[in-house]
C-alpha cells in the first residue's frame, strides 16, 4: 500500500476552522472517523497527542505531520488539512502551519507509517509541490495532485561519483527519512549516486556493503544518535545533525565531493575541518542525555521497588525507616538497592560510550562507581550524580585521547579490549583517589562545621542551608551532610532538624511530579519524561529524593535552581512549625507512620515546597525555550 491508496477526496479538506494544532488534529480525526478509518475518535485522538508529545512532528515551512499507531484505527489512512490563514505551532522557522496530514496507522501496521512518511516528505521536498499544494482551492485539486507522476525533467545523467548517506533522529521517525529524502533528492540533481542508510524506529534500513564503502568519495553522517562508526575508518566523514541534511543537503554534498573533509580513524581523532554542520548536535549536551537515557531504567526500577517496600514492610525506628531482616519486602528493597547503586556507575559510564566509543564503557562505570563511593577518598560521602557526571567526561575524553596514540600492530587487537580499558580506569581511579578525593573530603568537613556553627543561630538561615543542600544534588553528598548532621542531631533529642529536613526530602522528586502534571500541555516534557513524573511521584511519597535526578541531570539549568529553592522554602516552613521527627527518613510517609508530632502543618511545608519547585522548572523552562528559539531564528 502506497500514499496514494490510502488517500481519497473525502479525506482532504480545505479551509481548517481549527486556531491551534490540537484543533486541527481534532478536525482532521473526525473526518477519518466519518468515513469509517477509526473507530473511535477520543482514542485516537489521545493516541496522536501523545506521539506528539514524545516529539513534535511540526516541521519548517508550514508542514505538520501527526501520526500514531493506534488500536482505533481500521484501515491505514491519510486525512490532509490545509488552512489558509496559517495556525501558529511553535515552527522553529517562526512560520504559521498551513497544510497538515493526519496519518492514521493500525497498531499491527509494523512500519507502514515510516514508509507513508518516506513518501509524503519525498514529495514535500519538491519546492513547486509544495506551493501547488499551499494554493489548492478545493479538495480535488489536492488528491489530483498526490495522483500525479512525478516528472523526471530534473534528473542529470550519474556521472560515476558515489557518497554514503546515514540519518537518524533520536525518534527515529520523521526526521529520519526526511534526511534520507532531502540527501537523494539533491544528489539526483546533481548527477551523484548515493545510498542512504536510515537508523529509524524500524530499526536499520539500505545499510551499505564493505564493497559500497570502499568505492564511496566520501560519507555523510547526517544523524543525531549513535550509530557503528568504525566500518568508516580510513574514509573521508562528514559529521552533521538531521536538522542540517534536511536544510542544506546541497551544501553537505558539495562539501563531499569537494575533497575538503577529514579522514575518519576509529583509533581517535574524529577532526571536523571546519565543518560548520556539525557544531549543533556534537555537543557535551548529547554525550550527557546518552548517559541520562540509559540511567532512567535504574532510577525508576530501584526507586519503586524501595518505594513499594517501605510503604509496606516499612517500620519507623529511631534509625529511620526498616524492614525486618530476612522478610520478604527486604528481599524487595535489597533488589531496589541493587538498582540505586547501578544507576550512578551506568550514567558515568554511557557518557563516556559517548564520546569514546566502546573502550571507554568499562573504565566509565568503574569511574562513575569510585566517584559514589566516598570510602575510596576518605570522604563521608560519595559525589552522587555530580560526581558521576565528572567522571563520564573525564573517561570519554581521556580514552578518546588514548586512542590516538600509535600502538605497534602487533598488541592492536588488544587495544579496544584491554589496554584502553585498563588505562582509562587507572587513571580515573588515580584521578579521584589522589586529586579530586581530598579536596571533596574537605569540602565535605566544612560543609559540617558550618551546619554546626549556624546551629545556634537563626532557624530560617539554617532552614534555608539545609534545604538549599537536600535539593542541590538529591541523595548527593551535599544532600548526605544535611542528612547526617540531622540524623547526628536525634541521638541529643534534638528532633527539630530532622523534622524541617523530613519536609524538605521529598520536593524534588514531588516537585518534578507536579511540574509534568501541569506542563504537559505546555509541551515542555516528552512522553518518557512524562513517565518519569509519575515514577518520581511514587518516589517522593516515601521520601526517595534521587527520583528527581533523571530531570535535573537532562535539564539542570532548569532544575537544579528550582529544587533548591522549593527545598529550602519547605524546610523553614518546617522549622517555623515547630516540625519534629524521631525517625531518620523524610517524606509523607513519615508523617502517615506517626514519626512527625503536627503530621498536617508537616504535609503543608511539603505541598507548599513542591508546588515552589514545579513551578520555578516550568517558569524556567519556558524561558530557556524561548531563548532557544530567539537563537536559532537569529541564526
Amino acid at each position: 500500500m502506497n500514499i496514494n491508496e490510502m488517500i481519497n477526496e473525502n479525506l482532504i479538506k480545505v479551509g481548517l476552522k481549527a486556531k491551534t494544532k490540537e484543533e486541527a488534529i481534532k478536525e482532521l480525526s473526525q473526518l477519518l472517523y466519518a468515513n469509517n478509518k477509526i473507530k473511535n475518535v477520543k482514542d485516537f485522538e489521545k493516541d496522536v497527542l501523545a506521539r506528539e508529545r514524545q516529539m513534535s512532528t511540526v516541521f519548517e515551512d508550514g508542514i505538520v505531520m501527526p501520526h500514531a499507531k493506534s488500536n482505533s484505527v481500521n484501515e491505514a489512512s491519510v486525512a490532509i488539512g490545509i488552512s489558509k490563514e496559517g495556525i501558529d505551532c511553535n515552527s522553529v522557522d517562526g512560520k504559521k502551519s498551513r497544510v497538515f496530514f493526519v496519518i492514521a496507522m493500525p497498531h499491527n501496521s509494523n512500519d507502514l507509517h515510516v514508509k507513508t512518511l518516506s513518501e509524503i516528505t519525498s514529495k514535500l521536498l519538491d519546492d513547486s509541490f509544495k506551493q501547488t499544494l499551499f494554493s489548492a482551492k478545493n479538495k480535488g485539486e489536492v488528491y489530483n495532485l498526490f495522483n500525479e507522476k512525478k516528472k523526471d525533467t530534473d534528473k542529470k545523467r550519474k556521472d560515476g561519483r558515489f557518497l554514503i548517506g546515514v540519518t537518524g533522529c533520536p525518534v527515529g521517525v520523521a526526521h529520519t527519512y526526511i534526511a534520507a529524502n532531502a540527501l537523494k533528492k539533491y544528489a539526483e540533481e546533481m548527477g551523484v549516486d548515493i545510498k542512504v542508510e536510515t537508523n529509524g524506529s524500524v530499526g536499520v534500513e539500505n545499510s551499505p556493503t564493505k564493497s559500497e564503502i570502499d568505492k564511496a568519495q566520501a560519507i555523510i553522517i547526517a544523524c543525531d544518535r549513535q550509530i557503528d562508526l568504525d566500518r568508516f575508518n580510513g574514509k573521508r566523514v562528514i559529521f552533521a545533525g538531521t536538522k542540517e541534511a534536511i536544510n542544506r543537503p546541497k551544501k553537505l554534498i558539495e562539501k563531499a565531493l569537494n575533497g575538503d573533509v577529514p579522514v575518519y580513524s576509529s583509533s581517535g581523532k574524529r577532526a571536523y575541518s571546519n565543518n560548520d554542520f556539525s557544531k549543533e548536535k556534537t555537543g557535551l549536551y548529547k554525550y550527557l542525555m546518552n548517559g541520562v537515557s540509559y540511567m532512567i531504567p535504574f532510577v525508576v526500577i530501584g526507586g519503586l521497588l524501595i518505594a513499594i517496600s517501605l510503604a509496606i514492610g516499612g517500620k519507623p525506628t529511631p534509625e529511620g525507616l526498616q524492614i525486618p531482616e530476612g522478610s520478604f519486602w527486604n528481599q524487595i528493597l535489597n533488589v531496589g538497592v541493587v538498582g540505586f547503586k547501578l544507576m550512578i556507575p551506568i550514567l558515568a559510564g554511557y557518557i563516556a560510550y559517548a564520546i569514546g566509543d566502546t573502550p571507554a564503557l568499562a573504565p566509565g562505570m568503574i569511574g562513575g562507581w569510585i566517584a559514589n563511593d566516598g570510602s575510596f577518598y576518605n570522604a563521608a560521602a560519595g559525589t552522587g550524580f555530580i560526581g558521576a557526571i565528572i567522571a563520564g567526561f573525564i573517561v570519554g575524553y581521556i580514552v578518546k585521547w588514548i586512542k590516538s596514540w600509535s600502538f605497534p600492530k602487533i598488541i592492536q587487537p588488544l587495544v579496544p579490549i584491554m589496554i584502553i580499558p585498563i588505562l582509562g580506569s587507572l587513571a580515573i581511579a588515580l584521578l579521584f583517589i589522589f586529586v579530586i578525593g581530598a579536596p571533596i573530603a574537605s569540602l565535605m568537613d566544612s560543609l559540617v562545621n558550618m551546619l554546626t556553627s549556624l546551629s545556634s543561630g537563626s532557624l530560617v538561615v539554617i532552614g534555608i542551608v539545609i534545604g538549599l543542600m537536600q535539593g542541590f544534588d538529591m541523595g548527593g553528598p551535599f544532600g548526605k551532610v544535611a542528612f547526617m548532621f540531622s540524623v547526628g542531631l536525634i541521638a541529643n533529642g534534638q528532633t527539630q532538624f530532622m523534622g524541617a529536613q523530613a519536609c524538605a526530602i521529598p520536593v524534588a522528586p514531588l516537585g518534578m511530579a507536579i511540574a509534568t502534571f501541569v506542563g504537559r500541555k505546555m509541551k515542555l516534557f516528552n512522553e518518557e519524561e512524562l513517565a518519569n513524573g509519575k515514577a518520581a511521584l511514587a518516589m517522593g511519597l516515601v521520601g526517595i529524593s534521587e527520583g528527581a535526578i533523571p530531570f535535573a541531570a537532562s535539564d539542570p539549568l532548569a532544575v537544579i535552581p528550582a529544587n533548591m529553592i522549593g527545598s529550602a522554602v519547605a524546610c523553614v516552613l518546617g522549622f517555623l512549625f515547630g516540625i519534629t521527627n524521631n525517625v531518620a527518613h523524610g517524606g509523607p510517609i513519615v508523617a502517615f507512620l506517626g514519626a512527625i508530632n503536627n503530621p498536617l502543618l508537616a504535609l503543608l511545608a511539603m505541598l507548599i515546597g513542591s508546588l515552589v519547585t514545579a513551578f520555578i522548572t516550568i517558569f524556567m523552562k519556558k524561558l530557556i525555550s524561548k531563548k532557544r528559539k530567539e537563537s536559532v531564528s537569529a541564526a
